[in-house]
């Protein structure tokens, strides 16, 4: 892993990297009206609040000024906040980390990445403070409510080479879920349909139309109340595993998004979903050694 950066790095603020975006073409003369077209949930008074306290920068590292011209191409580093941000009890764990990749253990309800309401606890700041690398970015991403392995890339320059990994579909991916007992379907079984964004946006639904995701899906182990599936994702469709077991008339455990909505509500660490990314295994681009990570089963039968 890089050492520890020094503590004025520009775009490094109490541990949360900034956040980065390519002004488009469009008709604003100045990157603050630019930035308040991209993103209308944000009032322009917040906008002026974080360009006056140096919040807004350029490529170089400087702030900007409220009245920098706009131009197409531009790259602007902004620092998202979030006021009274809820924390989050619950730990990672860092299964392995050298100069390339980091693999950290992900608990149930932490962010992957900044979200919402999420910018300090999320996995990404936490790797980061921890290290002292706000090169770090996320390989891939696994949903809030679900916990387990997520690998992350500490090299820009290898960081392509193992990104391509998860775009040819050259890793393995293994979970682990709970749900309901299946005893009239044979596994394995492979299920595959197509998969559209829902309502609220949020969620996602099965639609009519050439299939875009698929799922291996068996059974690791039986009780009276509850099975244990393995589920091997062949692609990476959000919310994917919990849409195709509730579509086979299981729903995972404890999901509060299918097969219907459950009422919102607080987050509530008694009751997880019961789904846990178990497995990553792949062929290094770098040595063309097999590498795997996998982590003790975090579900299994009432």
């Amino acid at each position: 892993m890089a050492g520890p950066v020094v503590p004025d790095d520009p775009f490094l603020r109490d541990g949360v990297p900034a956040s980065r975006l390519q002004l488009p073409p469009g008709p604003w003369r100045t990157v603050f009206e630019a930035l308040c077209s991209r993103f209308p949930r944000v009032d322009a008074g917040t906008w002026r609040d974080r360009f006056a306290r140096g919040r807004v920068l350029g490529a170089d590292g400087r702030p900007l000024a409220i009245d920098a011209v706009h131009r197409a191409g531009l790259e602007v580093r902004y620092f998202r906040e979030v006021p009274d941000e809820p924390r989050i009890p619950v730990a990672e764990t860092v299964v392995h980390a050298d100069g390339h990749l980091v693999v950290a253990c992900k608990p149930h309800f932490l962010p992957v990445a900044p979200t919402g309401a999420y910018v300090r606890e999320t996995l990404l700041g936490r790797l980061v403070r921890r290290f002292g690398n706000p090169a770090l970015v996320p390989l891939h991403r696994i949903d809030r409510e679900t916990a387990g392995l997520v690998m992350f890339s500490a090299d820009p320059a290898s960081r392509a080479r193992y990104q391509a990994l998860f775009r040819e579909r050259r890793i393995h991916k293994e979970y682990s879920a709970l749900a309901a007992p299946l005893p009239g379907l044979e596994f394995p079984r492979v299920h595959r349909s197509r998969i559209e964004r829902g309502e609220p946006f949020f969620r996602m639904r099965e639609a009519e139309g050439e299939a875009n995701s698929e799922t291996v899906i068996d059974v690791a182990a039986r009780a009276e109340a509850a099975w244990r599936y393995r589920l091997q994702p062949v692609t990476g469709r959000k919310h994917q595993l919990r849409v195709h077991m509730a579509a086979l008339g299981a729903p995972i455990l404890h999901d509060r998004f299918y097969p219907v909505l459950a009422d919102e509500g607080p987050d509530d660490h008694a009751r997880p979903l019961q789904l846990f990314a178990e497995t990553l295994a792949f062929v290094d681009p770098l040595t063309g050694e097999p590498r795997r990570f996998q982590v003790e089963e975090r579900v299994a039968p009432a």
